[in-house]
């Protein structure tokens, strides 16, 4: 075989990068597991405390804010309300602005949906990150240790192999156990969010309708 000038040293180059990786995808994978761990529990407790709003219930306060007869009635129907306590601070920042125009309070309200939905989205963005990085260190951290390992079969070090498999196998489990379980945190919070941007909206809506025809 005919050996190009300067190969073995890109060969060389190429696997110095490969190997000094394996420490930095290690950490990461054990970062991201214990970050999965968190966000696991993070779910369970939002579970247990989440606001469940029956349609009728939905239906009921939105007839409500509808028929409000003054400021002050819709001030007092949100702050005895069973939404989340977000979508009140919305909602009574939207009233305290009856005193701007009606293209104002409807730009205002806009905005401050916008930014409920940038929080939300932004809560996601780690978890996402998970998802999708997670099983590709997993795989990284298979490979890197798979190359020393298959050299020392060749020269008969089997000690040297079974370390490198054991670290193949972790990392890989590692790698796409925290994917999946952040695949499915992510899931269950993006479905929550939508929700709650859904009901959000309506809510915004009929407070903007009611300041509206009183103004």
């Amino acid at each position: 075989m005919v050996s190009i000038p300067g190969s073995e040293l890109l060969t060389a180059a190429l696997n110095v990068v490969s190997q000094s990786l394996q420490i930095p995808v290690i950490i990461f994978l054990l970062i991201f597991v214990v970050f999965a761990i968190f966000a696991l529990g993070g779910l369970i407790s939002d579970y247990s405390t989440r606001k469940r709003l029956t349609r009728e219930y939905k239906e009921n306060f939105i007839f409500s804010l509808a028929n409000a007869s003054s400021i002050d009635d819709l001030i007092n129907m949100v702050n005895n309300s069973e939404i989340y306590d977000n979508q009140k601070e919305v909602l009574l920042k939207i009233i305290n602005a009856h005193s701007l125009s009606s293209d104002s309070r409807e730009a205002w309200a806009l905005n401050l949906i916008e930014d409920e939905e940038v929080t939300m989205a932004k809560s996601l963005e780690k978890v996402d990150i998970v998802t999708r990085i997670g099983p590709t260190l997993g795989l990284m951290g298979t490979l890197i240790p798979m190359g020393p390992g298959l050299a020392a079969l060749g020269s008969g070090d089997v000690t040297t192999l079974a370390t490198a498999i054991i670290i193949a196998f972790d990392t890989t489990v590692v790698g796409i156990g925290s994917g999946a379980v952040a695949f499915v945190i992510s899931k269950i919070r993006r479905r929550w969010y939508e929700e709650y941007s859904s009901n959000l909206q309506l809510f915004v809506n009929e407070v903007l309708e009611n300041l509206n025809k009183q103004v």
